[in-house]
């Protein structure tokens, strides 16, 4: 059977790649750092397949076919659109696991939940930054899942937490006996095209660490109301991806190893471990 070796999260802002020289020297090198102790640790899970749950940013889908969660059961994976990841490395390397992703579709509609499937997703942004700044060469595996947060239908926090959890038992019951890593891409607090970008909710945050720390999901779910996460910007929205890997690690074992505010990312970047 399937075992999962290592869940993790971590940000995806453009400027991590796109500003990445105008950054001032303290946050930037020890923004590189974290990227490279997630490469370490994922590394050191020595997964067979990388699962990364995270966003589409009109990359593959818009306002005419909008699914709200996605599985890319696909061989490969198209390489990013955005011009600024030009450079992105592994482009003509991103092999996808189509019978584990079909899996999950299956058991994800034998258990409730009904999520799109597609043979052929580009890998924008939120998929490719954390596996360019974090040094995964060779690339693992991939197998990406987007959970809508860009437009109505956008899954609650604890439907998330629910898609989650099911997603580690679909894990698990795969017959294959190979190692399965996680990584929720994004977050946490920020704002794209608001009045408020550049503005970082530490608070929130921080708050919302706790809670994971915390594990226990009642209180994580209360404090995750729309209202609150809105006020955190319009980006804090991912924190879904964070949730998803909590109910897949079934809420304990959180360890965070690097939390900063960079006004420059415009973006609370968090870096943590579920073990």
């Amino acid at each position: 059977m399937a075992e999962i070796v290592g869940i993790f999260s971590a940000p995806h802002a453009p400027p991590i790649v796109r500003e990445w020289p105008n950054i001032p020297e303290g946050p930037r090198e020890r923004l590189g750092a974290a990227f490279l102790e997630l490469g370490k640790r994922i590394r050191a899970a020595r997964p067979d397949v990388l699962l990364i749950i995270g966003a589409d940013h009109w990359a593959n889908f818009f306002l005419d076919n909008l699914p709200a969660i996605c599985i890319g059961v696909g061989a490969k994976h198209g390489s990013p659109p955005e011009a600024w990841l030009a450079d992105f490395p592994y482009a003509t390397s991103m092999v996808g696991h189509p019978e584990l992703g079909q899996h999950l579709v299956d058991f994800a509609i034998t258990h409730g939940f009904e999520p799109s499937a597609s043979h052929n997703l580009r890998l924008d942004h939120a998929f490719c930054v954390p596996l360019w700044k974090s040094g995964l060469n060779p690339l693992p595996t991939l197998l990406p899942i987007v959970i809508n947060v860009m437009q109505s239908p956008v899954p609650s926090i604890a439907r998330c937490l629910a898609f989650g959890s099911m997603l580690g038992d679909a894990i698990r019951s795969f017959v294959a006996p190979i190692r399965v890593a996680i990584l929720a891409s994004g977050g946490l607090s920020h704002s794209v095209g608001e009045p408020m970008m550049g503005d970082v909710d530490e608070e929130f945050d921080h708050t919302c660490i706790a809670h994971f720390e915390r594990g226990d999901p009642e209180p994580l779910l209360e404090y995750l109301r729309e209202d609150r996460i809105a006020r955190a910007g319009n980006g804090a929205s991912e924190v879904r991806y964070w949730v998803a890997a909590h109910g897949a690690a079934r809420w304990r074992g959180f360890s965070l190893f690097h939390y900063e505010s960079v006004p420059l990312v415009y973006t609370g970047c968090g870096f943590a471990q579920w073990t």
